[in-house]
């Protein structure tokens, strides 16, 4: 993973846009590298474990309800190669993501303002953190997902309740829980984050 040096003009333009528009709260911008960049970055286990091949073919990602960026914006930046689409339905939001890409100048990250639900395109990932409940994510991701895509819902220690409940979601959507990875974030309290892996049947 990359290290915090590495983001550290990317933390900076972002707190410049959070004290125009509130896209974190305050206590928050003291934990930013710990609670969303480390956080968002968390996608490295899933590319470790399934050993998934950054460098064959251009892949492209789709994070929707990015809110402040998290988790696109970060993994625009470690990853260089992946095609980011950083969608919400907020203007505000896009328009500081917009602003930090100019920033920071990066090429491979396209904000969009928009609802995934009226979107289209057919994606290799697709990212949720922190927009809904499971199941109604299902909903929006896996009709946009490519048939050997995945999607990633970034969750808390409590995914395995968040599962048994979306079985109906998953059913109607001919999709399946492929993997649940476990990380800690670095903070000081024990604080457990999971990453759903859901692919198609």
């Amino acid at each position: 993973m990359k290290n915090k040096e590495f983001f550290n003009d990317y933390m900076k333009a972002f707190l410049k846009q959070n004290s125009k528009l509130n896209l974190i709260s305050k206590n928050d911008e003291k934990l930013l590298w710990e609670k969303h960049v480390f956080d968002s970055l968390a996608i490295e286990k899933f590319f470790d474990k399934y050993k998934f091949s950054l460098d064959e073919k251009e892949i492209t990602l789709l994070d929707f309800g990015t809110g402040g960026g998290f988790p696109a914006v970060p993994i625009s930046l470690a990853y260089p190669n992946i095609k980011v689409t950083a969608m919400d339905s907020i203007r505000k939001k896009i328009n500081a993501i917009s602003a930090i890409k100019e920033e920071l100048n990066i090429r491979n990250l396209t904000p969009l303002c928009g609802r995934v639900e009226t979107f289209e395109k057919k994606f290799d990932i697709i990212t949720s953190r922190a927009v809904a409940n499971l199941g109604k994510i299902i909903e929006y991701a896996i009709p946009r997902l490519k048939n050997d895509g995945y999607f990633i819902a970034y969750k808390s220690v409590k995914a395995s309740e968040e599962i048994e409940t979306a079985q109906p979601s998953l059913k109607k959507y001919k999709a399946k829980v492929l993997d649940v990875i476990q990380y800690d974030l670095p903070l000081e309290e024990n604080h457990t984050r999971n990453l759903v892996v859901i692919t198609k049947q």
